[in-house]
């Protein structure tokens, strides 16, 4: 398992987050965006090394600093390594059943990226009221025909 462990200062903008690698991903992994397991304050959460025309880094969302229990410009030791496993998203019930009525808007839920699969189920699991739920299964589905056409 090819890994990487080193001390880094979490950067925070705003709201971002994110830690900025000091070696070159592709040296190590083969590829810059790379699948990975990452780990800080011991927990483990996977991501995509990023590369928008500046030095490599992994993102770290809101969630997953929370969970670690960081505040966002701490200074600790990170663990990094290739993610082989695949990665897949299972929809909640309602929203398979959703998907599935319409062939075409079900293929279209199939050719998306784990992330916005991932986006989609997050966003209907954190609704509140059964209502919001709906709408929001609804607004998938919309998003999905739209693209499936």
């Amino acid at each position: 398992m090819k890994e990487k462990r080193f001390k880094a200062r979490i950067v925070r903008d705003g709201s971002a987050c994110f830690n900025p690698l000091p070696f070159d991903p592709k040296a190590l992994f083969g590829k810059t965006r790379a699948p990975v397991r990452v780990t800080l304050n011991g927990y483990t959460y996977r991501s995509t090394i990023a590369a928008m025309g500046g030095p490599a880094c992994i993102p770290l969302r809101k969630s997953h600093r929370e969970a670690a229990g960081l505040d966002g410009n701490e200074t600790l030791d990170v663990r990094v390594e290739l993610d082989s496993d695949p990665r897949e998203v299972t929809p909640p019930h309602d929203l398979a059943k959703a998907l599935k009525a319409a062939p075409p808007v079900w293929a279209a839920w199939n050719a998306l990226s784990y992330t916005h699969q991932r986006e989609h189920v997050e966003a209907v699991e954190e609704a509140k009221k059964p209502e919001t739920r709906a709408r929001r299964i609804e607004r998938a589905v919309q998003a999905l025909r739209f693209k499936s056409i």
